[in-house]
């Protein structure tokens, strides 16, 4: 995104009471969207670059009060409520640190200080691909699930417009224009982050989309959606929101044997969904489901349904159901495993004689 997006996007996030994360490499303004941010809000900006930080740095050192230990305000503890809080290379803070941030981003406290009601906060970060130790914070899922990840790419119509209010000399502003290619060397930013929806993140979701106008949903919908729940949910979304199509459930397809028909009409987006809503049925089946399955031979009628899936349904995500079921008879035990272990040979038998199969 570039940065007039990424700062209509941050102000819309904030206002909603939730926390966007800038993904950037160096120098590309991250820091400045911030400053922009505050002006047009105005509000009191407080930078935390956490990656320089100790730990009493930014929670406060302990006092003795009485026969009690407390914890006294960190000297940047913001008094005024219209602030923001941006918190700074994020992702090469020590795992101290970011389990103090932790308090911060969930109850907007430290120890006994509470931010004052309005308060704003929103981070930084350096993509993987600069030479920064950010694994533990990358595979952390509880941590990250608490940001919108936006991607901020440098733009050179947004560079020139910031560069004549910073006064930049006309020559240096000509040349970026002449020569876009050397305003930054990077011009991908991968956060290698594994996105996926949960409860929180749809709420969260809810939250900030309760704020946009329908031309914002229109325009920035997908790419807020993408920043927190991943690309195939929000993709599922919103060609449910524009299509209003209601997916068979996978007990239907798989145990009942209904709707096939209506996979004909499924767009790629919605197939892709279909797979992953049989293979989250498959794989949290209770034990005392699984037995009533096998005890009624509906193991059978699965694996007949799932072929019957597979006229319409691309072959590889068929395929991608066995894999599936494979995967868990390597890592399930007991019931668990004799089940799923049961259902890939049935289902195997009933393929059998479908060439695709062979072919993949």
């Amino acid at each position: 995104m570039i940065p007039s997006e990424i700062k209509y996007l941050s102000k819309k996030i904030m206002e909603s009471n939730e926390i966007p994360l800038l993904w950037g490499h160096f120098g590309v303004g991250k820091t400045d969207i911030a400053k922009e941010i505050a002006k047009e809000t105005g509000r009191d900006l407080i930078i935390l670059v956490i990656s320089q930080m100790e730990p009493g740095d930014l929670i406060g050192m302990p006092s003795k009060s009485t026969n009690k230990t407390i914890f006294l305000k960190p000297d940047w503890w913001p008094e005024n409520p219209n602030t923001i809080i941006m918190i700074d290379e994020i992702n090469r803070a020590h795992r101290s640190i970011r389990n103090a941030i932790m308090q911060l981003l969930v109850d907007r406290r430290i120890h006994n200080h509470v931010l004052p009601k309005d308060t704003w906060i929103m981070a930084a970060a350096n993509p993987p691909d600069e030479e920064y130790d950010q694994v533990d914070l990358i595979t952390d899922p509880a941590f990250m699930s608490r940001f919108f990840h936006l991607t901020l790419n440098a733009n050179v119509n947004d560079w020139t417009k910031w560069a004549k209010e910073e006064k930049v000399k006309d020559e240096v502003i000509d040349f970026i224009n002449n020569y876009p290619e050397y305003m930054t060397p990077d011009h991908i930013v991968s956060m290698k982050l594994d996105l996926r929806p949960s409860p929180r993140s749809w709420f969260k979701f809810s939250n900030v989309l309760k704020n946009l106008s329908e031309n914002d949903i229109k325009k920035y919908g997908y790419s807020l959606g993408a920043s927190i729940l991943g690309a195939d949910a929000t993709n599922a979304f919103f060609n449910h929101l524009n299509n209003k199509k209601t997916l068979p459930t996978a007990q239907e397809l798989l145990i009942e044997g209904k709707f096939f028909e209506r996979l004909n009409d499924l767009n790629t987006e919605e197939k892709v969904s279909l797979i992953l809503r049989i293979n989250n049925y498959i794989e949290k089946l209770e034990e005392n489901e699984m037995i009533q399955i096998i005890d009624n031979s509906e193991h059978k009628i699965i694996a007949k349904n799932i072929k019957s899936i597979s006229k319409y349904i691309p072959k590889d995500s068929i395929f991608s159901v066995l894999r599936n079921l494979d995967n868990l008879i390597e890592k399930s035990t007991g019931v668990k495993k004799a089940f799923y272990d049961k259902l890939l040979e049935e289902l195997s038998i009933s393929l059998s004689e479908e060439k695709w199969l062979e072919e993949l």
